[in-house]
């Protein structure tokens, strides 16, 4: 499938049961609010699917399990990066083993601290290696180091590297809009950016909140196209406490938190993120207003 309708993309959470394995009656529950509720694209093991403390077995699982629950209702994207080489690219093309993943997220490899020549040099032989497009998943808060803008732009001329999850804010991403070639998809990785990504050219945004706000981001997306900017502005504006408090503590045990309580149940967190206690989690759903 290709990403040309897809402008809220849903980083996922993975749901496990009460004893902490994957569920996938539970996965299938959650796909199906999602997709009813305004998610145009599924973001399966990223960061907010715990994908680090998921084994590899459980992983290709986890995706065979959402490919054939989605049924190419909504393109889908699995992240398969690391800090090894080598290993991406052998992960990336048993992922794209599995029929139906349109796409691999292959993050910035972090730990190692690469300077700019070392990031060409990665993502240029996994994307050469690759037998699935590639998104970049550009996150210094995450990695250590900041892919730069002149990389990116750089990057984005390799033909088996279609787009960028980028969270280092509107104006690099206005500027990687600029320099990226008009068929580059460009996405925010932060919520707080939604509109921002939208309004200055970008495709959309790869959402936490779209979880529970998923109907608003797109209403706030349609706003846009109608030309209504300050009704637009006036739901960012409402959504964006909301958005932060998802980020309180470390993800996604708000956002889980959050689920479960309106019976989306999703299980807890695997360490080393702690589930949030009674008090935490009354704090996090008060803020939210669900």
């Amino acid at each position: 499938m290709t990403f040309e309708n897809a402008e809220v993309i849903t980083a996922m959470v993975t749901p496990f049961d009460d004893e902490g394995k994957l569920s996938f009656t539970r996965l299938e529950k959650l796909i199906a609010h999602l997709l009813a509720t305004g998610t145009q694209g599924i973001l399966v093991t990223g960061t907010t699917g715990e994908g680090p403390t998921l084994s590899e077995a459980e992983k290709l699982e986890l995706v065979a399990q959402t490919v054939k629950i989605v049924a190419k209702r909504v393109p889908i994207i699995v992240g398969t990066g690391s800090n090894n080489t080598a290993a991406t690219i052998a992960y990336t093309n048993k992922v794209a083993q599995i029929k139906g993943v349109d796409a691999a997220l292959v993050v910035v490899p972090y730990y190692n601290k690469p300077d700019q020549r070392g990031m060409l040099a990665h993502f240029t032989a996994v994307a050469d290696a690759s037998r699935i497009p590639l998104f970049i998943y550009n996150i210094p808060g995450r990695t250590g180091v900041t892919m730069q803008v002149e990389t990116i732009a750089k990057l984005a001329q390799h033909p088996n590297i279609i787009g960028v999850k980028d969270c280092t804010g509107n104006v690099n991403l206005s500027q990687i809009v600029a320099k990226t070639p008009a068929d580059f998809l460009v996405y925010t990785g932060e919520d707080a950016d939604a509109l921002a990504s939208k309004t200055i050219g970008g495709q959309g945004v790869i959402s936490v909140a779209s979880h529970l706000f998923g109907s608003e981001i797109t209403t706030m997306y349609a706003k846009v196209d109608q030309g209504d900017f300050k009704g637009a502005a006036r739901l960012m504006q409402s959504l964006t406490p909301k958005m932060a408090a998802l980020f309180s503590y470390p993800s996604p045990s708000p956002l889980k938190a959050a689920l479960n309580y309106r019976h989306l149940l999703v299980g807890g967190c695997r360490l080393p993120i702690v589930d949030l206690d009674e008090r935490r989690s009354a704090e996090v759903i008060k803020k939210l207003g669900i």
